[in-house]
């Protein structure tokens, strides 16, 4: 039996084609969309990872057969140059995604070797190595000006909002009611440390009690459903917990959800966050209203929304929560990468520093009495 991605499943023997170095390429794409799709890959990063093999085909101007080192370091300085330069860990990925279609090729379990040789006289080769490729030295590649909200941001953030719904109500104008679910959504997003995707898919449904704090009713926690996955793997699930340093979040949920939604005649949809047309606010809509109030309250342009997420870390961490119960509440696999997000504030590490001095000054003392 051919395993997926086999040339036998991706190039019809006997048949003569026309442009018979197109044909071929085009199965070996066909052949590695399979493969992937066999290992349970998302649609998003196999479609990703094939136009960027047309494209670098497109690019050195010739076929995986006749490819070369040199034109990978030339690709690679192509998007490096310009006004639209990508970011290093952008170009890494590319690499990788390059890397994995020459190993694919050289792979005697599909027979693509044989077949080039046969067909073109000529073998594929592993083009990218370490010394043509970005390494990945780095933990975290994110931009430097991006990082955590400070209080004050995150108070002149949330007076912004609250005052925006103030002011659009008075006026009497439309708007209101989508005013008051952008401000909860990303006051929501920073009480519970939610990503973008997991704060848009959230559903009524997904709201739940915590029996430790009965008269926070269903609002206690946070059933994350759409959390970010692992290659091959579904997305993954957790429960978060409200916090009490957060507590001010619950009567905005409650307000949304038992006052303001039923507004917008939902019927028997579940969507927590619902636009004026009954439908679930969209990914694009959250970045582009998120960047729009962030400018209205004067903030940095270089805080985003995902930002709010590394300062639900930091604070947390600096009200005193366990790195464990940190990592558990974020979803993250690792306490390192937890440890990435974390960004504490100077007068936090003065006041851990003058703690940590009259303990130990204060053992001294008693000592030497």
């Amino acid at each position: 039996m051919d395993v997926p991605g086999a040339v036998p499943l991706s190039l019809a023997a006997g048949v003569v084609h026309l442009d018979e170095p197109a044909a071929v390429f085009a199965a070996m794409v066909s052949g590695w969309e399979r493969q992937q799709k066999s290992r349970l890959l998302g649609d998003a990063t196999v479609a990703a990872r094939l136009a960027l093999i047309r494209r670098f085909a497109a690019f050195a101007g010739s076929y995986p057969w006749e490819w070369n080192a040199g034109d990978v370091e030339d690709f690679t300085m192509s998007l490096m140059s310009g006004d639209a330069k990508l970011a290093p860990s952008t170009i890494r990925g590319h690499h990788v995604s390059l890397k994995l279609f020459c190993d694919y090729l050289l792979d005697g379990r599909y027979d693509w070797v044989v077949q080039c040789e046969t067909r073109f006289d000529q073998i594929p080769s592993q083009v990218c190595h370490d010394f043509n490729t970005a390494v990945h030295l780095a933990e975290y590649e994110g931009r430097p000006e991006r990082r955590p909200f400070n209080y004050d941001e995150v108070q002149t953030l949330f007076d912004y909002l609250d005052d925006r719904v103030d002011r659009i109500a008075r006026s009497g104008k439309k708007g209101a009611l989508a005013a008051l679910r952008d401000a909860q959504m990303i006051k929501t997003a920073y009480a519970f440390g939610l990503r973008r995707r997991e704060l848009c898919f959230l559903d009524v449904a997904d709201l739940r009690p915590n029996a430790a704090m009965p008269q926070w009713g269903t609002y206690a926690a946070m059933h994350v459903r759409y959390g970010k996955s692992s290659r091959g793997s579904a997305p993954r699930r957790r429960t978060v917990l409200a916090v009490p340093e957060f507590d001010w979040v619950i009567d905005g949920l409650r307000q949304w959800v038992e006052e303001a939604r039923p507004l917008l005649a939902p019927g028997k949809r579940g969507e927590l966050w619902l636009t004026e047309r009954r439908q679930r606010v969209a990914l694009k809509t959250v970045d582009r209203r998120f960047a729009s109030l962030r400018q209205g309250a004067g903030l940095s342009a270089d805080l985003t929304l995902h930002c709010l997420r590394h300062s639900y870390v930091t604070h947390l961490i600096e009200f005193g929560y366990p790195e464990r119960f940190v990592t558990e509440q974020v979803g993250h696999s690792y306490a390192s990468t937890t440890a990435i997000y974390t960004s504490v504030s100077n007068d936090f590490k003065t006041k851990t520093l003058q703690a940590a001095l009259a303990r130990v000054y204060r053992v001294h003392e008693t000592e030497e009495q």
